[in-house]
Order: structure tokens, then C-alpha cells, then sequence
């Protein structure tokens, strides 16, 4: 299949069409695009600066692999600290223009961007799975969840209103107005391509900031197809830049000064680093970061509900989301349920995921493969069952993908380093409980705090769960609890950095800071000069 390019031409570079691997805005220099076609080279990612695609000088770049196959898709530069600072001084500079932009300017461009996200969404879904394994069906939702991010900017007008107040004192008005905070920097996980890179910039651009974007080293192509159809929505040049690399550009975007505010998705160790760093600079941060999402199941909960979501939850991205259901609690013992649970997951189709039917992709490296093997094997040295067991899933014709197969373990304990760590992969881990609150404590005991469901038909264990869990997202026969962007992704405990979370209200009130405005319009010059603290009372 062959995808056509049509983004403005950086200088001295033009367009060309890539081989079958979804680049979108790859740009290639003439003498690359005659080798990418030959299949010789593979092409060369792009940074975006000041509304170029521009090629890094970096003398140091990095392979992006298909998960499935082991081709190298494309090269990802580690960008040089003069490209970095070129891409937040143009983003620095275009501030001051954008943020005096009306807001209904930059609310019709989000109108026009989800219209082309749309329009692009196959486009995008296959970038996606080729770059980051998971099915077509699953990359199509990974953009659909980003979009609704979109359409949600496009009422910033009333989201960012501000609060008034008339004759708070004698003649005194006072009035609140949100305003932009200058330059912002998103920082994105491998896990989802596109949504994650709309939840940050479309909000902060709407909100009147500029915006530097860091997507994954393993997965840039969605940040970069999605960054052309923002400039063809008519998002001016240099309010979004893309810079490229590793640990040294998180480093950067931590310590640079012109940076007032990062919004991060990943693991706790880099999820940490950078709330710390940042903050010490004084710079706001949002950090989400990992997850052990439990499900707590009644002995009264509908078993083909609970069953298919537990399945689909648990197993669905090869495990690889942080609201993945990865722990079941059964009060009362999971024996009953095991020989449910297997047949449903062996009728999961493990393939590549361009294959039609698939179900589970492949996880997104050889290293996370490793590791989610060593994780349930540790599982298995400590005394849990395993049930089914997919560590030595083959895909004919795809024998060099980093496959893994659905796992179940049972007789999970909490001291055990499978349960205590994020395995991030397609593995589901069963626990027992004598009773709902046995399980609630269970859940409370765990550092992580982004998401927690229950399956039952008792209102009252719904309302005791509801109302005694420590988790930021719960959900009631719902395994995903993922909010729509009206409300905020409410994660907490260790799986949250910071004060205010991604979109909803708490998104705007941290792309903006609060002005208050207090205003006096009366002839004050009968009145003389006092001293004293200013009261509302009369004298």
C-alpha cells in the first residue's frame, strides 16, 4: 500500500512515497527518498520546527522497529541541544501572536482538526499498528479517544470563562480571567501513539499556550501525521514543535527555563525524574504514570459479563495500558472461574496486528517480551499457578515478533513481584478474598491508584466500593473506567504526579494561570489618602 505525503516542503527536501509502512510525514532528502524506495535505507524521522519538517545534524540516531516483523520502519534522531533550543525559541517567539489570537480562532481550528483527524483516521491506524504493534480495530480506538480530546477544545471558550463579581465593595468590581502560561512540553509514552499526544497539545494550544512535543522514540509517526493536519487546520507556525529522542531532550525540557509547564504519560521511574526535576525548576507538572488496576468480582456478578470483561480488559493491547484490568480479586476463590476464563482466552487470535481477526498484537520490544516472561516466570518460582501459559506463542509467518500469548496466574499472593510490579503485558493475575472488605483491602494495600472495577448486582457492595476504594477512576461492571474528556483521567497514589490532571476542567486550569482583576470607576478625589487596610465597610 502506498500513502502520499502532502505537507509543506522543509528547503531543500521534498515529498515522496514510502514504502508499505504508513509514514505519513517522514520527509526524505531526494537522494533518501530514491533509497527508501529501493528499500536500502530505511527513511529518516523529522523534527518540526517553526512549521518546517526539518532533518535533524544529530550524529546519532535510532532505529523504530515493527513490533511484528523487526524491520526497522524508520530512524528517529537524538536531537542536538541546538535543535532543541531552535524548536522552544520558535515556540517562545510565537507566543505572544498566538496568545492574543481570539479564542474562537483557535476553537475552529480544533473544529477543522477533528474534521481531518477523521478524514485520516485509517491512515493514522495503520501508521500505528505498524510502528506500534497493536490490532487495526484497537489503533482505530487509540485515535477515536484522542479526537474526543479534540472536540472537547473546541468549547474552550466556555471552559476557560472566568469568574465576576459586581460592587464587591463600594463602586469596586472584581473579576477573575484565565490566561495562558507561554511555552508547554508533552512528553509521550510508546503505549498510544495518538491519544496521548491529544490529550496534551490540542488542549494547551487552545488554551492560548505554544507547545514543544517529545513523542516516543519507539512510535513518533502518529505525533508527526497528526502535527501536519494541525498545520493544515490552519494551526500557525511554531505553536507546535516536535523534537525527538531519549533521556538527554527530558533532561532539556526539564531544565529549560522558557518551559513553564510538562505534561508526562510512562513508567514511574521517568515519571518521577521529571516531576522532580521540573518542580525543583518551578515548573507545573501533570505526570501519569503506572498501574495495577484491580477487579474486584461478587460471587453474585452476571458470569458472562463479568467473564468477557475481565477477558477483554485484561488481555486487550497485549496488556500493554495503563488501565489494563491486569489483577481479578474473587471473593470467595477463583476456582469456579478458571476453566471460563482459559476457554475465553485461548479463543484469542494472537497475530500481527495488520491480520484480519487478530486480537492480541505483539508488545512493543524484544526487552518488554523479556521482561514480562522473567515476570511470570518469577510469579511461578513463588508459588502461583499458572493456568495458561503464552510465553511460547509461535505466529506462522511472523516468527520474529514479540508475541506473547494471554497468561492466567493464579493463587496470586501480594508479596509476590508479579503483583507488586506493572507487568505491562497480556498476563491476568487471580486472587482470592474471604469477603468484600478482605477485598477492598487488598486493593487500598496496593501503591498504585489509577483505576478499580467491581462486578456485581448488589447496589450495596457497589455503593461500599464505591465509596471505600482508593483509586481515581472506579467502575462499577465497567473494567475501563476511562472518563470522557468532560470530566478529567483522575489517576492517584503513586500512578499521579502533581495537582491537576489530563483534560476536563482540572486540563484547562493547568494550561492557565488565574488573573484577578479588582477595578474602581468613581470620583475618589473628595476622599483623601488612608493608610488603613482596605475593608468593604463604610467609614
Amino acid at each position: 500500500m502506498m500513502l502520499r505525503t502532502s505537507i509543506r516542503r522543509a528547503p531543500g527536501f521534498r515529498a515522496c512515497r514510502c514504502p508499505a509502512f504508513a509514514l505519513g510525514v517522514l520527509r526524505l532528502s531526494t537522494d533518501a527518498a530514491a533509497s527508501a524506495v529501493h528499500g536500502t535505507h530505511p527513511p529518516r524521522v523529522r523534527n518540526l520546527i517553526g512549521g518546517e519538517f526539518v532533518e535533524s545534524q544529530s550524529k546519532d540516531w535510532i532505529d523504530v522497529v515493527n513490533p511484528a516483523t523487526q524491520e526497522v520502519v524508520s530512524r528517529l534522531p537524538l536531537t542536538t541541544n541546538e535543535e532543541f533550543k531552535a524548536a522552544v525559541g520558535t515556540a517562545k517567539s510565537a507566543f505572544p501572536h498566538w496568545r492574543n489570537t481570539p479564542i474562537t480562532t483557535r476553537q475552529r481550528i480544533m473544529f477543522k482538526l477533528q474534521e481531518l483527524i477523521r478524514r485520516d483516521m485509517d491512515k493514522l491506524a495503520l501508521n500505528i499498528t505498524t510502528e506500534q504493534g497493536k490490532t487495526l480495530k484497537d489503533a482505530q480506538g487509540d485515535v477515536f479517544r484522542g479526537l474526543e480530546v479534540v472536540e472537547h477544545a473546541c468549547g474552550m471558550a466556555t471552559l476557560q470563562m472566568g469568574e465576576y463579581v459586581s460592587n464587591v465593595s463600594n463602586g469596586i468590581d472584581t473579576y477573575s480571567i484565565r490566561e495562558p502560561l507561554g511555552v508547554c512540553a508533552g512528553i509521550c509514552p510508546f503505549n498510544f501513539p495518538a491519544m496521548i499526544p491529544l490529550w496534551m497539545f490540542p488542549m494547551a494550544v487552545t488554551c492560548g499556550n505554544t507547545f514543544v512535543l517529545k513523542p516516543s522514540e519507539k512510535d513518533p509517526g502518529a505525533s508527526m501525521m497528526l502535527a501536519e493536519l494541525a498545520m493544515e487546520a490552519g494551526l500557525p507556525h511554531g505553536v507546535l514543535n516536535i523534537v525527538h529522542g531519549t533521556n538527554d531532550i527530558v533532561n532539556n525540557i526539564c531544565d529549560d527555563d522558557d518551559i513553564k509547564a510538562i505534561s508526562f504519560v510512562g513508567s514511574n521511574t521517568a515519571g518521577m525524574h521529571i516531576y522532580s526535576r521540573a518542580a525543583a525548576k518551578g515548573k507545573r507538572v501533570q505526570s501519569n504514570m503506572g498501574a495495577k488496576n484491580h477487579a474486584i468480582v461478587m460471587p453474585d456478578a452476571s458470569p458472562d459479563a463479568t467473564l468477557n470483561s475481565l477477558v477483554a480488559a485484561g488481555f486487550g493491547a497485549a496488556g500493554q495500558r495503563c488501565m489494563a484490568l491486569s489483577t481479578a480479586v474473587f471473593v470467595g476463590g477463583s476456582k469456579p472461574w478458571e476453566d471460563e476464563l482459559i476457554r475465553c482466552a485461548k479463543a484469542l487470535k494472537v497475530n500481527a496486528g495488520s491480520e484480519p481477526g487478530t486480537d492480541l498484537g505483539p508488545v512493543i520490544s524484544r526487552q518488554a517480551k523479556e521482561r514480562i516472561c522473567k515476570l511470570i516466570q518469577s510469579g511461578i518460582e513463588n508459588g502461583a499457578r499458572i493456568i495458561l501459559d503464552g510465553r511460547d506463542v509461535v505466529v506462522p509467518g511472523y516468527e520474529d515478533g514479540n508475541f506473547v500469548g494471554p497468561t492466567i496466574l493464579a493463587d496470586i499472593t501480594s508479596d509476590m513481584e508479579c503483583y507488586k510490579e506493572e507487568i505491562f503485558g497480556p498476563v491476568l493475575l487471580l486472587m482470592k478474598a474471604n469477603n468484600l472488605d478482605d477485598a477492598i483491602h487488598i486493593v487500598n494495600n496496593n501503591r498504585y491508584g489509577n483505576g478499580a472495577s467491581i462486578f456485581t448486582t448488589s447496589g450495596v457492595a457497589a455503593r461500599k466500593f464505591q465509596t471505600e476504594i482508593e483509586a481515581g477512576q472506579v467502575g462499577i461492571n465497567v473494567p475501563i473506567p476511562v472518563p470522557l474528556p468532560f470530566f478529567s483521567f483522575t489517576g492517584s497514589k503513586t500512578s499521579f504526579a502533581g495537582d491537576l490532571n489530563f483534560y476536563g476542567k482540572a486540563g484547562v486550569q493547568f494550561y492557565t494561570q488565574i488573573k484577578t482583576v479588582t477595578q474602581q470607576w468613581k470620583d475618589t478625589s473628595g476622599q483623601g489618602i488612608s493608610l488603613a487596610m482596605p475593608t468593604s465597610h463604610k467609614s
